[in-house]
């Protein structure tokens, strides 16, 4: 396995910090770990296996890359450029966020905060399922057991021909990650089309609500005006903050709005 390190970088500001500290919240044991400001994890890319360490020093990420296959470069590095979301342009994003009174401090507070991507849409829409209604502690656990089942995470195959009863949390969200499964490995379900059609197509899952589908769009799809009126901690964050909330002054850019959210109440 070929080891190389490249840079890659980010405008400023960048709050790689809160990226970490998301990503670690949620890290599922055997396949990714943070620790000593590194973002660790395995991948499956389309020559063979590795792994990706990523270290936030801003104004960007150092990549080491471990792969089986040294022509799976480019594909990790656009993993990583996604997950860590280098792309994103924090002036435009504070010009409007911060022009809202009621978000206005977050934003000074957490200047270049980021959304956290996915390295895998199928593997972020997998962990949105087992994530409806619990706690991100729970769904971590829940999937960590899942990994151990599998040897691995699962292929959209493995899902499609699984018991949907043979899952730990209830049978109807197990309909929903079998048929997923199907989906995907049939080719009628990819992320990387039509952003409306994918949502539609999520969306018609029996089990798959909006706030999934509105969960997967913002962290898988590249959407950056998702909004997720209905989510728990989104509801906590503006009540504590007071005031009457007008998502629609925070177009186009509402998926920054609710990482700010969440990360003011330290999500």
């Amino acid at each position: 396995m070929g080891v190389s390190t490249l840079w890659i970088p980010a405008t400023e500001p960048f709050d790689g910090e809160s990226l970490l500290a998301f990503l670690a919240a949620r890290a599922v044991t055997g396949v990714e770990v943070v620790t000593g400001g590194s973002y660790r994890r395995s991948v499956s890319l389309k020559n063979g296996g590795g792994v990706l360490s990523v270290r936030p020093e801003p104004p960007g990420v150092r990549v080491e890359l471990e792969l089986d296959d040294p022509a799976d470069a480019e594909e990790a590095s656009a993993a990583c450029r996604r997950l860590f979301d280098v792309d994103a342009d924090p002036a435009a994003i504070e010009a409007v966020l911060a022009s809202d009174p009621l978000l206005a401090p977050l934003v000074r507070a957490r200047p270049g905060l980021r959304v956290p991507g996915a390295v895998d849409g199928f593997e972020l829409a997998v962990r949105a399922i087992v994530g409806q209604q619990v706690s991100v502690a729970g769904a971590r656990t829940v999937l960590g057991r899942m990994v151990e089942r599998y040897g691995r995470w699962p292929t959209p195959e493995m899902l499609a021909e699984s018991d949907p009863s043979g899952f730990p949390f209830p049978r109807a969200r197990g309909v929903a990650l079998v048929e997923l499964g199907r989906q995907v490995s049939s080719g009628d379900l990819r992320f990387d089309g039509d952003l409306k059609e994918t949502r539609a197509r999520l969306l018609a899952i029996p089990g798959v609500g909006p706030w999934t589908v509105s969960y997967i769009a913002m962290r898988a799809l590249g959407d950056r005006d998702a909004f997720l009126p209905g989510d728990v901690a989104v509801r906590r964050a503006l009540a504590a903050l007071g005031g009457e909330p007008d998502p629609a002054r925070w177009r186009p850019w509402r998926s920054y709005a609710v990482m700010h959210l969440w990360r003011s109440l330290g999500g």
